[in-house]
């Protein structure tokens, strides 16, 4: 398996973080948001990454370097303009794609610390066979993706709550997405929307052309978003006490 990490947002909710480096170069307990995320692709045996830059690109690009890119094969996609999760995701669709591949993706939002399987992901994607298969759990989210009693998207309800529906469903599940999906290649091949765009509505337009979109139940894992600074300092403490999270642990 290959992964995106998702790492070229400009970190406001981070600042005043993030106003000399970008947000994946944020510690967390002595170690960036980037390295902690490479290490844990690294442990489930995922090697060629495309990491994406934008915010201070040329601090990632330099840091990767002076690592040794911490003996990963890893390419990255800079973007003079910010373009979103999906549109970062097509930009470098070069990059994941090359020599053939066509195997699943992993795509990781640099600033989410997690211990969820993504072995037990990728199986399960497999498994079904879908276009993409997205982390969720249920917790408190503005916005929530619905999906129905096969755990297929159908929805996705807005903190007005307004519902932006992809089909109908008699009965759906709230669920808030983890920052965690993989996407199989024909789904990259697929989107046609341009420049910068979110990679949610994309799923949405996806699943109502009858392209499944499956959930993944990350109910018991840990999970949280390091997009503000209190959530760093509490995140440190977590890496250091909560088994199974850090990925340097031995």
């Amino acid at each position: 398996m290959r992964a995106m990490v998702l790492a070229a947002g400009m970190g406001s909710r981070l600042r005043p973080l993030t106003l000399h480096r970008p947000k994946a170069l944020v510690e967390v307990g002595g170690h960036t948001m980037l390295e902690i995320t490479l290490r844990r692709l690294a442990n489930f045996g995922i090697r060629e990454i495309v990491v994406n830059a934008h915010h201070h690109a040329e601090m990632i690009v330099d840091y990767l370097a002076e690592n040794d890119f911490f003996g990963l094969s890893i390419e990255v996609s800079i973007e003079p303009e910010l373009l979103d999760t999906g549109g970062g995701l097509q930009k470098a669709a070069p990059m994941l794609l090359a020599g053939g591949y066509d195997g699943p993706i992993l795509v990781h939002n640099v600033d989410i610390l997690s211990n969820v399987d993504f072995e037990a992901m990728r199986a399960a994607h497999e498994r079904s066979g879908a276009w993409a298969t997205v982390a969720v759990k249920p917790r408190p989210s503005k916005r929530q993706l619905l999906f129905d009693a096969q755990d297929a998207l159908c929805g996705w309800q807005q903190a007005d709550g307004s519902v932006q529906w992809a089909r109908q469903a008699e009965a759906t599940t709230p669920l808030a997405f983890c920052g965690l999906h993989i996407v199989a290649p024909q789904l990259i091949a697929s989107l046609t929307e341009q420049n910068a765009f979110s990679i949610i509505p994309a799923y949405l337009k996806l699943a109502s052309e009858g392209k499944q979109v499956m959930a993944y139940r990350a109910d018991a894992s840990y999970w949280r978003d390091l997009g503000k600074p209190e959530s760093v300092a509490a995140a440190a403490q977590d890496l250091a006490t909560v088994p199974g999270l850090s990925p340097f642990a031995e």
